[in-house]
């Protein structure tokens, strides 16, 4: 149930023809592409089982495309301490991980088999690797925006994946190409890229510029590693008991305090007082994230509505050697830190609080933007992003929402959609949001 666009419509055939020929390909979009619904459509029209392997913090979002785009699809997600493999389904979707320690998975027969953000298997000789190579399957296919990271043995194992010898052995390819085209052999590289040019789709966001509407907008879903899950689970349980005694008695603000507890708890426990647990699941999926975007060249906002999040966000950029810049209530030099980022190759991050930075900017070096916590109001969001997405902006923008899986924030996104003519007011305050809710709404936030 999806529109393909042009771009898209192309490497679903891709995928297709490769298929009815019993090859595999490399799917090399830019992020924010739609790789995961070409594959999507492909896997599909292939029938019979899938399996999808991806990182542990993207399997919600494997399950909520497939649940979303194939209404009807029977999906397991084998994931956790009390997996069940269910014969059953059309679409398994498991983790690396898992891959690597269940050999359950390799004992199947698959008709397709997906391996999403294949550079985790870009070290041939690691486990994880060694375990995907075993996976049987008629059909292999593998997603990532960034197919080279740093040697051509990663690219040589990920085609072993898909088409186990087509590039010979490993000793044979590096003698071959790889240690020829490091030498900076022209002749050894224009052989490399006609040798695996019809198995390899690479289009980035330039690319496919004009079938891109001006903007698109994501939602990824964050899952919460065990000591986060753990504080939100002991913040939410207080709450729950509280709330529905507050709104009896009509104190809007301080629901509203424990909706802010428990925001804050899903973005990061080290947000809220006392000595937390420094783990975080939403952070995890943004560091990745902003690896492929550094990476691929573009350049990114990141909203948050705290800076005490943007603290954690910068001192986890600084650990990642990714360069970026501020902007808060306290940045006193507002034009100049602007102009540094605007300047050509100035710095690929910005950090920006929803409050200081969500009007009045022109941001169009950046491509993508991300909100890490999402807002009651979505009109305030969509502020955010036309920091980026305005006059002058010559690229599409990506808007990518990232959201805490199984928690009050996905409440908050459902009554978004619900009680859009209210979410899409000019609302003043959260104050007076909340008061135009009924009493329904603000507990279904919280169950």
């Amino acid at each position: 149930v999806a529109t393909l666009r042009p771009y898209q419509e192309t490497g679903f055939r891709w995928l297709r023809f490769l298929m009815k020929a019993g090859l595999g390909g490399i799917l090399a979009d830019d992020m924010g592409l739609g790789k995961t619904l070409q594959a999507l459509c492909a896997m599909d029209a292939a029938g019979g089982r899938a399996l999808v392997v991806a990182p542990t913090s993207v399997l919600g979002n494997w399950q909520a495309e497939a649940e979303r785009f194939l209404p009807g699809i029977r999906v397991c997600r084998f994931h956790g301490p009390k997996r069940h493999l269910d014969a059953s389904a059309d679409l398994v979707v498991t983790s690396y991980a898992l891959l690597r320690l269940d050999d359950s998975l390799r004992e199947q027969h698959w008709t397709t088999v997906v391996l999403d953000e294949a550079q985790a298997i870009k070290n041939p000789e690691s486990q994880t690797a060694q375990a995907a190579f075993q996976l049987k399957a008629e059909h292999r296919f593998s997603l990532t925006g960034t197919p080279i990271e740093n040697r051509l043995d990663e690219l040589w194992s990920q085609l072993h994946f898909v088409m186990p010898g087509f590039l010979g052995g490993r000793k044979g390819f590096q003698e071959r190409y790889a240690r020829e085209v490091e030498r900076g052999d022209r002749a050894a590289a224009r052989a490399l890229r006609a040798r695996i040019r019809p198995f390899v789709l690479r289009r980035l966001k330039k690319d496919v510029a004009k079938d891109l509407p001006p903007r698109t907008d994501i939602v990824l879903r964050c899952p919460l590693p065990e000591e986060q899950r753990k504080v939100y689970e002991a913040v939410h349980g207080a709450a729950r008991g509280e709330v529905a005694a507050l709104l009896g008695d009509g104190k809007a603000l301080a629901v509203l305090e424990l909706l802010l507890r428990l925001r804050q708890a899903a973005c990061h426990p080290r947000l809220l007082p006392g000595d937390r647990p420094d783990e975080s699941g939403k952070l995890d999926v943004l560091l990745e994230n902003l690896d492929e975007v550094v990476a691929s060249g573009s350049r990114a906002l990141v909203f948050s509505q705290w800076t005490g999040f943007l603290d954690l966000i910068g001192e986890a950029l600084d650990r990642n050697d990714i360069a970026h810049l501020r902007l808060d209530g306290g940045t006193r030099d507002r034009d100049g830190v602007v102009a540094r980022f605007q300047a050509e190759g100035g710095p690929p991050v910005f950090l920006i609080s929803l409050k200081a930075g969500g009007t009045g900017l022109n941001l169009t070096a950046a491509d993508y933007v991300f909100h890490t916590d999402p807002w009651w109001n979505p009109a305030v969001e969509d502020q955010a992003v036309d920091r980026a997405h305005r006059i002058g902006q010559d690229k599409p923008v990506i808007s990518v929402k990232l959201i805490a899986e199984d928690t009050v924030e996905e409440g908050i996104l459902k009554l978004q959609e619900r009680k859009r003519a209210i979410a899409q007011a000019a609302i003043g305050t959260e104050e007076q949001f909340v008061r135009g809710l009924d009493k329904s709404d603000l507990l279904a936030v919280f169950d």
